[in-house]
């Protein structure tokens, strides 16, 4: 099994940066470029489900909430639709000056080719998230 960690230093306090990831309006906002027409649901609480769609793109991703901590700790499943892999997503955010240290640990893949594409996709992601914190 190969594993990935992201490290995100972000422009925002904790409670913001915790909206900006768990909230439906605010992921679709940012979590994929505006052309993909994201829809968001969200069910926040263990055992809840949420769906992030990229309408025009063609590309779903869902999972179960496994971890529930506001504002510091969130896990996750993660399966493409159309994928038989699942994999898990924990997400960890401490305060860090006026600001906040956002820890991403993708775990569970198959194969380091499968978690260097979500490494890229990950990265393109968190890359609009400081943007979208420093105007909402």
């Amino acid at each position: 099994m190969a594993d990935l960690e992201l490290r995100r230093g972000l422009p925002a306090p904790v409670d913001r940066v915790w909206h900006a990831l768990t909230e439906p309006d605010a992921v679709a906002a940012w979590f994929w470029p505006a052309r993909f027409h994201t829809a968001v649901a969200v069910d926040l609480r263990v055992g809840g489900r949420y769906r992030i769609a990229g309408q025009t793109a063609g590309i779903a991703v869902s999972g179960e909430y496994l971890v529930v901590d506001p504002p510091h700790r969130l896990d996750f499943g993660w399966q493409w639709d159309g994928e038989a892999e699942q994999t898990r997503v924990g997400l960890l955010l401490r305060g860090a000056g006026q600001g906040t240290a956002l820890v991403v640990r993708h775990t569970g893949f198959a194969d380091e080719a499968t978690r260097d594409q979500h490494d890229l996709g990950w990265s393109d992601c968190l890359d609009r998230l400081p943007d979208w914190l420093a105007t909402h």
